[in-house]
């Protein structure tokens, strides 16, 4: 019996998800995160211990550990080797004290590594152009702290498949504003302009109604997943927004290959990206 060519290609299909299903599972029992919660001069959110509470709490559950620093000195390359993900918790302003730290960060990235951003890390280091390009764009400003609605683009990616179509955040948020966006970013989720109270002469039209709030890319050898939401210190106890969370970091850790330094190389924070 001969097997048609849709039984073929739908068998093709579904091989494929198969593949990309076993590409996303995680052994959690071998991952070990940072979060990095450093923040110059300038606001400092009052979120930062919720979140490191949170994470930590999902290492627990989830079986990953978790190491939470503020000090910048943990930035070698022989500490980095022993995590899979940077996790950059509403850092802000000027998060490094040398460019030999911010060298050992770039060369961790460049051997593979992975970075979660979340929130106010699109204000660090503001005038580094490697890291605006890793995070994917720079902080510009936000409205007010208010409801508002946030629609799902991929729901199929791991930070937002738990949610429905249209992401409440009916406690209120606030609702950034980025630019120099990269034009190669994976956009996941984006803040629904229409749902905010009042008109903002300042608002921006770049996007229409909505603008990116999530997104995803590769870039420079690793994995990066930035969230712009989450400045309410309560949301890190709330299920949606911490599987939100561990759902960037599951991104973001890949296939969980190994570190290779052997493809580092950056001397200076100022080094071109390398095509790969």
């Amino acid at each position: 019996m001969h097997v048609s060519w849709l039984t073929a290609l739908l068998s093709g299909i579904l091989m494929l998800s198969i593949h990309q299903a076993d590409a996303q599972k995680v052994k959690w029992s071998k991952i070990k995160v940072l979060v990095y919660t450093k923040n110059g001069k300038g606001y400092v959110h009052d979120n930062i211990p919720n979140s490191i509470v949170a994470i930590k709490e999902l290492g627990k559950q989830y079986g990953f550990e978790v190491d939470a620093s503020e000090d910048p000195a943990v930035f070698t390359d022989d500490n980095l080797k022993q995590y899979n993900v940077l996790i950059f918790s509403n850092t802000n302003n000027v998060v490094f004290d040398t460019d030999a730290q911010r060298v050992a960060f770039m060369r961790y990235i460049q051997a593979g590594g992975g970075f979660v951003a979340i929130h106010s890390a699109s204000g660090t280091e503001r005038d580094w152009k490697w890291f605006k390009q890793l995070l994917g764009a720079k902080f510009y400003w936000h409205d007010k702290n208010q409801p508002f609605t946030v629609n799902i683009v991929d729901h199929n990616h791991p930070s937002v498949a738990h949610l429905q179509k249209r992401w409440q955040r009916s406690r209120g948020d606030e609702f950034y504003y980025l630019k120099e966006m990269a034009v190669n970013l994976h956009v996941i989720a984006v803040n629904d302009a229409t749902t905010l109270a009042g008109e903002n002469p300042n608002r921006l039209d770049t996007f229409g109604d909505v603008f990116p709030s999530v997104w995803c890319h590769e870039f420079d050898g690793g994995r990066s997943w930035y969230t712009s939401l989450g400045h309410n210190k309560e949301y890190y106890f709330d299920e949606d927004f911490r599987k939100h969370i561990l759902g960037g970091i599951k991104w973001a850790i890949g296939k969980g290959k190994k570190l290779d330094y052997s493809k580092a190389y950056a001397t200076s924070p100022q080094d071109e990206v390398r095509e790969r």
